[in-house]
């Protein structure tokens, strides 16, 4: 539980950061595109309206740029312009006056690229272009030179998002080893809440002990009497209820008592299902088991072996339909993976299965405990021992069958 907290907690933290970081360097590289992108395209205008043929001097561009920066951005632009013969429609000639390393074929292509566009100006690889019409109907093309201006835009992209995962990296890692402290108040409710339950059932053990020891003297001066029988009946229910809560309490502490061992599962699922068996045909239910050999894990035998019974005891006292009770156990890659499943007259939804492991929890109401036996509380300690052998349960239905599955990691031959 206190794994699970802290793995949410820092999963919720850092989707978070990663949001608000991917939307920061999203919105500065988005700025800063559309910024340079206006800039190159207000350069063309200037260059294509007042139709410069070469390179001008800072005194020949005052009267026409509009600022200092406009007039040194003209003077560190490159471009070329392509005149298209009014009547033939041929290029009649390409001004390379102004161009650095562009030759004719190149200047050519990216005319005929241009006019199939059929755009007044738009990207072509590293050049931006605009297409005009002179009075006497002949179409001038001019290119201005991006790939500094472009370079210096990836570069911004790619340095941005660098630092963008190296932040969150480096939150990661912060977060990770910030968790337990970020969760010691909720971790200390839980404890404290865990401490209280095991520190009540302690109590609840006395007086119903004395409890059940007068009801069993009661019982020999009145042995047929019925409210002394109930009576020891329910003080045996009790005990029961508190027997559980208790191991389910110890069980969810950080430091739970287990002893890890490497040991097989398929010895101990056979094993666990051999009463299971007896009782499923008692009561007229076919119980198969297909359990494959040489199945190790690393757990606590004691309580893989409860997990297993309550799993057997669950499926055998809810059974219903037509069908038998199956529990099969297969390797698959790193886990081992047992699966226990019974027909059930009525299919449960998936939030209903969800909600199986939950304590107390009876997906039909109207069940009652003198029929079944239960408390609702044998699947939340299945899950608990789960857990703590690092492994994960589940529910589902599969057809008109309820079917648990479990997976733990494998372990090693001893």
């Amino acid at each position: 539980m206190i794994r699970k907290l802290k793995r949410r907690f820092v999963l919720i933290s850092l989707v978070a950061l990663t949001v608000a970081m991917v939307l920061v360097v999203g919105i500065v590289n988005l700025t800063n595109w559309l910024s340079v992108r206006a800039e190159l395209k207000d350069t063309l205008d200037f260059i294509s309206e007042n139709d410069l043929r070469g390179p001008m001097a800072m005194a020949d561009m005052r009267p026409l740029a509009r600022s200092k920066h406009e007039r040194n951005t003209l003077s560190e632009s490159n471009w070329f312009t392509v005149y298209y013969s009014a009547s033939s429609g041929e290029i009649r000639n390409i001004n390379f006056a102004n161009a650095v390393e562009t030759d004719e074929d190149s200047a050519r292509l990216l005319a005929e690229k241009a006019r199939q566009n059929g755009k007044t100006g738009a990207f072509i690889g590293d050049y931006l272009y605009t297409a005009r019409r002179t009075p006497s109907g002949s179409e001038v093309i001019t290119f201005l030179n991006c790939e500094t201006r472009l370079s210096a835009v990836r570069r911004l992209v790619s340095i941005s998002f660098l630092a963008c995962l190296g932040g969150i990296l480096l939150a990661f890692a912060i977060l990770a080893l910030a968790s337990r402290r970020a969760v010691m108040p909720t971790i200390r409710n839980m404890e404290k809440q865990k401490q209280f339950i095991t520190n009540a059932s302690h109590e609840l053990k006395t007086p119903l002990t004395v409890i059940a020891a007068n009801m069993e003297l009661l019982g020999m001066d009145v042995p047929d009497n019925t409210w002394v029988k109930g009576t020891l009946k329910q003080t045996g229910i009790m005990r029961r209820l508190v027997d559980e809560l208790v191991y389910l309490s110890r069980l969810e502490e950080e430091n739970a008592p287990l002893s890890m061992e490497s040991l097989r599962l398929d010895s101990l699922l056979r094993e666990a299902a051999e009463p299971f068996m007896g009782m499923a045909e008692f009561t007229g239910r076919d119980m198969k088991l297909d359990i494959a050999d040489g199945l190790y894990v690393k757990g606590d035998y004691a309580s893989l072996q409860r997990l297993a019974s309550t799993l057997l005891d669950n499926a055998l006292k809810y059974a219903s339909g037509d069908g038998a009770i199956e529990l099969k156990a297969r390797a698959e890659g790193r886990w081992v993976r047992f699966t226990l499943s019974n027909p059930v007259s009525e299919p449960l939804t998936s939030q209903q299965c969800a909600q199986l492991f939950d304590r107390f929890y009876r997906a039909d109401p109207s069940r009652s405990k003198d029929k079944k036996s239960g408390f609702g509380i044998g699947l939340a300690i299945a899950a608990a021992i789960v857990e703590k052998h690092s492994g994960r349960i589940s529910a589902e239905m599969q057809g008109s069958r309820l079917a648990f599955i479990c997976h733990l990691p494998k372990g090693i031959k001893s």
